[in-house]
Formats: structure tokens, C-alpha cells, sequence
């Protein structure tokens, strides 16, 4: 995209992001999301990422996110527990291995630098 805009993040349409079955610990989560701006050289991206209830771990990237709808619980390994839910923002840095307990599913808007 080049050019600025605006998009309302509850009715963005998501594309399914399956998650690799080593990362699901409990449930049945599915992950849906949507790239909506990409830096030229692939290091900065911005867009809408949903997962359902469930617990998944994951190694995460340089990442800011504000939650739009839904709550969970992310444990960060060797660090904090965060909680989030509407409204809240959050900050992950690259290495930080989590536990994700999805309490009720979560749509955030995300900015990651890689």
C-alpha cells in the first residue's frame, strides 16, 4: 500500500494463519490475520491478528499491540505476566518466549519490526 488510510479493525476480513501443532499446549486455537502495510524491505509490519481460547506458546518479535476485543494472559518466560484485554497495549521484545491462555478470543492491531 502506498498511499495513507483507514480501516476499522473490528470488521477487517481475516486470512487463516495455522499455527504449527508443536505450539498449541490446550484447546483447539485457530489463528487469522491480515498484513495490512509492509516496509519495502519486509522489517516493518503492521496489521489485525485473532486467535480463539486456547494456550499456545510462541518466540516472539520486536512487537507493540493494542488488543481491539477478547483477553488472555501471556506469560513471558524469565519476566512479567501480562494480562490484556480492550483497549489495552502491550509491548513484546524480539527473543521473549511466551504462554498465551486465550480467555476469550482476541483481535489486536500490531506494529512488528523484525
Amino acid at each position: 500500500m502506498t498511499h495513507s488510510f483507514a480501516l476499522h479493525i473490528p470488521d477487517a476480513g481475516l486470512e487463516p494463519e495455522p499455527l504449527a501443532p508443536e505450539q498449541i499446549l490446550a484447546g483447539d486455537p485457530e489463528v487469522t490475520g491480515k498484513v495490512v502495510w509492509e516496509s519495502q524491505d519486509g522489517r516493518q509490519v503492521r496489521g489485525i491478528w485473532q486467535i480463539t481460547p486456547g494456550v499456545v506458546t510462541d518466540t516472539e518479535a520486536d512487537e507493540l499491540f493494542v488488543v481491539v476485543s477478547g483477553s488472555a494472559t501471556i506469560e513471558v518466560e524469565g519476566g512479567p505476566t501480562l494480562t490484556v484485554g480492550p483497549g489495552d497495549m502491550a509491548v513484546l521484545r524480539a527473543g521473549d518466549r511466551t504462554t498465551w491462555t486465550v480467555h476469550e478470543t482476541l483481535r489486536k492491531a500490531y506494529a512488528i519490526s523484525l
